[in-house]
């Protein structure tokens, strides 16, 4: 499986047949090499595409090798999102669960997004969709969903925190205030993610962050 926070740099794989001593490739493990190998070709600063030839010559075997692992290249940037989303919401469960829901959750979750673009610089693209655009389409409307999701995530929070109880009665806040923070939430975290990657990944996405979310809430 990948890690939960991070893809650490894979190991080379080679065509050749193995050493008596190596140990062979569990079931699965060459395709988290794989994985591995294109996030980290990803956090190359100016790479525009990264091509089968290239990302098979990084793990010294044949494009044909990748394919018996993989359909498409589509189908490698499918899994890396499918990372994304897993870990990303996997740890909103948790937040949510653990901690009460309010301003100061909602800015936890932004504080999360952008802890985990640092951490994993290439996904950070995959994010933005700067490494999906000479990729087929479906990709890119993954992630526009993924974001829907997390400002879904963010007025949930906002809105329980609006409510106040009264006996059996519930009072809540306009809707639109609870709308309005959560859309500006997700545009700054969303920005943030576009000048780290578009920066070479040397401005952080968590620079001055706190100060910007007591702004903003």
């Amino acid at each position: 499986m990948l890690e939960t926070q991070t893809l650490s740099s894979p190991e080379t794989l080679s065509d050749e047949p193995a050493a008596p001593a190596r140990k062979r490739p569990k079931p699965g493990e060459r395709r988290v090499q794989i994985l591995q190998a294109l996030a980290t070709m990803l956090e190359q600063p100016g790479v525009e595409r990264v091509t089968t030839a290239a990302l098979a010559a990084r793990l010294g075997v044949s494009e044909a090798a990748l394919y018996r692992h993989f359909a498409s290249k589509a189908q490698m940037f499918e899994a890396l999102i499918d990372f994304i989303e897993q870990t990303v919401f996997g740890l909103i469960r948790q937040i949510t669960e653990r901690e009460p829901a309010g301003a100061a959750q909602a800015a936890r979750l932004v504080a999360m997004l952008l802890q985990f673009a640092e951490k994993n610089p290439g996904m950070t693209r995959v994010m933005v969709g700067d490494a999906l655009v000479f990729e087929h389409e479906r990709l890119q409307q993954r992630m526009n969903q993924f974001f829907d999701k997390f400002e879904a995530a963010l007025r949930q929070a906002l809105r329980q925190s609006l409510q106040e109880g009264a006996g059996d009665e519930v009072v809540v806040a306009p809707s639109v205030d609870v709308q309005v923070t959560a859309s500006v939430l997700t545009a700054f975290a969303v920005g943030r993610l576009q000048r780290f990657a578009r920066s070479g990944f040397r401005r952080m996405p968590s620079e001055q962050l706190d100060a910007c979310l007591a702004r903003m809430l």
